[in-house]
C-alpha cells in the first residue's frame, strides 16, 4: 500500500474521526515506510508530489469540484437521457438544488478536500525545504479556501497532532482570514516558476479570491465590498500584469490545449498531466458531453444551458473555433466548430460526412433541453460544451497531455475590473474588459454594470469551476433559471455531509438541511 493511499485513508481519522472509502486514485510512487510514519526520514520530495496529485482527481474528474461549482450553476446541466445519466438523481439534484447532506458528491469533495489538506499538514513535521514547506501550505490554503467556498465550516490539526480528540474547527471570516495569513506566509519562499509548481503569482491569484470574496463569507445573502479589500485585489493584479510574463495566446483554447504548458501564454497555475503517463481525468470534460459516435467517442451526457450560450455573440471566439487537432487522422477537413460549444448536426473528423445518433437520426444537437429526457431526442438535446481540446495520439489511454489549469491572466482582468467597478472607477474597469472582449473577438461594451461584468465572467471562465463562486458574490445563485425555480437560501451553502457531523461533534449542519 503506498503512502499516499495510506495517508488519504488517515486524513478523515485526523480530521473528522472517521475513516471512508475514497474513490479518488493518487498518482504516487511512494512505498509506505513505517519508520517515517512514526518520525523517521521520508523522501520529503515524494512526499511533496503526493500532495499536488491528491488534487488530481478531485479538481479534474467530472465528479469532483468541478459538478459542485458548476452543475449548481446556469453553465452546465446533467439531464437523464432515458438510461443514461440518471445515478440515482444525482446529476439532476445537483442542478435543481435540491441536494441534501447525504449527496455522494457533496459528500466526497468535502472528504477529498479535507484529505488534501492532512496530506499537506503530515509533510511539514519531516523537516523539509522552505519552498517544500511552502508549497505545501499553499496547496493546503487552495484546499482549505474551496472547503471554506462551499461548506464555510474547516476543520484542522496541527502537524503530528494527536487524534484521540476531534478536529477543531474555523468558520467564515475567521478561516479566511487563517488561509490569507498562510498565503502570506508562503509567498516568499514559493518560487516564480514554472506554471506547474505553486509558485508567487498562484499565491496572489488566490489572495484576490480571498480578498474579493471576503464579504461573501461574511454575508452570503448580501454580500459586501470593502474598500480595502477591494484595493488588495488591484494592487495584487498589477503585481501579476505588470511582471512580464503573461500575454494572451494566440488562440483563446491554447490556454486548455495539449502542450498548454507551452503554447497557453495566460496560465499562472497549472497542475501538470503527462499523455500517455499520468492525468487526473482531465478527459472526462470532453467525454462526460459528448455524444458515443463522435471521435473520440464520449458519453452523451452534460449540456449548456440556451440561456447561457445565448450570451455570446457570433463573432466572440470563446464560443467556438475550428481548433488544429494535431492528428493526422481527425484533421476536420470541413473545419468545422470542434471544441468552445458545440450545436447543431455534428460531422466525422476524418471524412466531414453528418454523423448520427444510435437511432440512426442526424446527430444535430439542439439548444433546447430538459433535466429528464424521453423518446427519439433524447441523444440530441442540449448544447455541448467543452474547452480541453482532444489529445488524440493518447486519448485511447486516457491519459491527455492538457495541464489542467487553476488560475490564469483572464480571471485577474476581470477580478481587477470588478474591484474597480466596486469602488467607483467603471471608466477604468470598462478599459480592461473592452480590451479582454476585443482579443477575443466580441465587441466593445459601451458601459459597464454589475450585469454584464457578472456575464462577462460567465464568457471568459466558463467551465473552469468558478461559476459558482462569482453567481454568489454577484447576487445570482439563487435566481431561476431555465428548468430550475427560485432557490432557497440554505444552498449557498453545501451541507455538511452526515458521516462527517457523526464523526467530529464540532462541526454542526449548515442551517437549514
Amino acid at each position: 500500500m503506498n503512502r499516499l493511499l495510506m495517508i488519504a485513508c488517515i486524513a478523515l481519522t485526523l480530521m473528522l474521526g472517521s475513516c471512508t472509502k475514497l474513490d479518488e486514485k493518487y498518482n504516487a510512487d511512494l512505498t509506505f515506510n513505517p519508520s517515517a510514519s512514526a518520525g523517521g526520514n521520508p523522501n520529503v520530495a515524494g512526499l511533496l508530489t503526493s500532495v499536488y496529485n491528491s488534487m488530481q482527481g478531485t479538481f479534474q474528474a467530472q465528479e469532483g469540484v468541478w459538478a459542485l461549482w458548476e452543475m449548481t450553476t446556469d453553465e452546465l446541466i446533467g439531464p437523464t437521457r432515458g438510461g443514461d445519466w440518471d445515478d440515482n438523481g444525482a446529476w439532476r439534484v445537483l442542478y435543481s438544488h435540491r441536494f441534501d447532506a447525504d449527496h455522494i458528491r457533496v459528500r466526497e469533495v468535502y472528504t477529498n478536500l479535507l484529505s488534501t489538506v492532512f496530506i499537506a499538514t503530515d509533510l511539514l513535521r519531516y523537516n523539509p525545504s522552505p519552498q517544500q514547506a511552502a508549497q505545501a501550505r499553499f496547496i493546503r490554503a487552495m484546499a482549505n479556501f474551496m472547503v471554506l467556498d462551499g461548506y464555510d465550516q474547516v476543520p484542522y490539526r496541527e502537524p503530528g497532532e494527536s487524534t484521540i480528540n476531534p478536529a477543531k474547527l474555523r468558520k467564515g471570516v475567521e478561516a479566511l482570514d487563517y488561509i490569507i495569513s498562510e498565503i502570506n506566509a508562503s509567498l516568499p519562499n514559493l518560487p516564480d516558476a514554472p506554471i506547474n509548481l505553486a509558485n508567487k503569482d498562484a499565491a496572489r491569484v488566490l489572495l484576490m479570491k480571498c480578498y474579493l470574496n471576503k464579504g461573501a463569507y461574511k454575508s452570503r445573502t448580501a454580500p459586501t465590498f470593502d474598500a480595502a479589500d477591494m484595493a488588495q485585489v488591484i494592487t495584487l493584479a498589477d503585481q501579476i500584469i505588470n511582471s512580464g510574463r503573461y500575454s494572451y495566446s494566440v488562440n483563446y483554447f491554447d490556454n486548455f490545449a495539449p502542450k498548454n504548458n507551452t503554447i497557453g501564454k495566460e496560465n499562472i497555475w497549472t497542475q501538470e498531466n503527462v499523455g500517455g503517463t499520468q492525468s487526473g481525468n482531465i478527459r472526462s470534460r470532453y467525454h462526460s458531453t459528448t455524444h458515443y459516435n463522435m471521435q473520440p467517442s464520449g458519453w452523451n451526457g452534460f449540456s449548456t444551458l440556451s440561456d447561457f450560450y445565448n450570451k455570446f455573440e457570433a463573432s466572440d471566439r470563446r464560443r467556438g473555433v475550428a481548433y488544429p487537432t494535431g492528428s493526422t487522422t481527425f484533421t476536420n477537413p470541413g473545419n468545422r466548430v470542434n471544441i468552445g460549444f458545440l450545436v447543431g448536426q455534428q460531422f466525422d473528423m476524418t471524412n466531414n460526412t453528418p454523423l448520427k445518433d444510435r437511432t440512426g437520426a442526424p446527430l444535430s444537437y439542439t439548444p433546447a433541453v430538459s433535466i429528464i429526457e424521453k423518446g427519439a431526442n433524447l441523444e440530441v438535446t442540449g448544447i455541448r460544451a467543452y474547452k480541453t481540446a482532444i489529445d488524440y495520439p493518447n486519448d485511447g489511454n486516457g491519459n491527455w497531455d492538457n495541464d489542467y489549469v487553476y488560475f490564469r491572466l483572464g480571471d485577474v482582468l476581470l477580478m481587477k475590473a470588478e474591484a474597480m467597478l466596486r469602488t467607483s472607477n467603471a471608466a477604468g474597469a470598462l478599459v480592461i474588459v473592452n480590451n479582454l472582449r476585443i482579443n477575443r473577438g466580441a465587441t466593445a461594451l459601451g458601459s459597464l454594470t454589475l450585469d454584464n461584468l457578472i456575464d462577462e465572467r460567465g464568457r471568459e471562465l466558463y467551465l473552469e469551476s468558478w461559476r459558482r463562486q462569482d453567481l454568489i458574490r454577484f447576487g445570482k445563485f439563487l435566481l431561476p433559471r431555465q428548468e430550475k425555480g427560485q432557490s432557497d437560501p440554505k444552498y449557498l451553502l453545501f451541507p455538511i455531509p452526515n458521516g462527517q457531523l457523526a464523526a467530529n461533534p464540532n462541526l454542526t449542519q449548515n442551517p437549514g438541511y
